[in-house]
């Protein structure tokens, strides 16, 4: 059975497709990101699928993504910051995990999120008054990363390089530094 060498789930600004990329690296393992997947097979940016489309059919092709990739790749694989609250990839993560994979919920505060995400127009669920969304986002969401996840890493004050190294040693695969 294929099944990625670790997810990482999280908020927006949490880093996961940064560490991904280097905790792929560290690992000499592939890369994916649901987030990437969803805009490939769409032709589109995200924030154009919500304004287009609206956020339900965003969250149909989500689904789908995560769902393949958790099916198909057996490397590092990001998933959308949203992902985790469609029940069906909430299943899949369950059986991924029940099957000895390991879930990481990278956490993140909103002081050391604000400037990596830029609060900005390109985060659709983050339009309004960005903070405040983010907060309520975030809120709704840490019961659920807490659940999905076999591991918490606060990425507040880390780099992704830094992030990667401990998402390794969770996985046994420590660094020589």
């Amino acid at each position: 059975m294929v099944r990625p060498r670790v997810v990482l789930v999280g908020p927006p600004g949490a880093g996961k497709s940064s560490v991904a990329r280097e905790l792929g690296r560290l690992l000499g393992a592939a890369v994916r990101d649901t987030d990437a997947d969803v805009e490939a097979a769409a032709g589109r940016a995200i924030a154009d699928i919500f304004v287009e489309d609206g956020e339900p059919a965003f969250r149909e092709l989500e689904r789908a993504a995560v769902l393949s990739a958790l099916a198909e790749h057996d490397g590092v694989l990001a998933l959308g910051g949203g992902a985790v609250l469609d029940p069906d990839a909430r299943a899949a993560l369950d059986a991924y995990r029940a099957a000895g994979g390991v879930v990481v919920f990278l956490d993140v505060s909103l002081q050391a999120a604000a400037p990596r995400v830029g609060l900005n127009r390109s985060r659709p669920l983050l339009l309004g008054n960005p903070r405040a969304q983010w907060k309520a986002l975030m809120e709704a969401r840490r019961p659920v990363y807490e659940a999905v996840s076999t591991h918490t890493v606060l990425t507040d004050d880390l780099t992704p390089a830094q992030v990667a190294d401990v998402v390794a040693a969770a996985l046994g695969e420590g660094t020589d530094g």
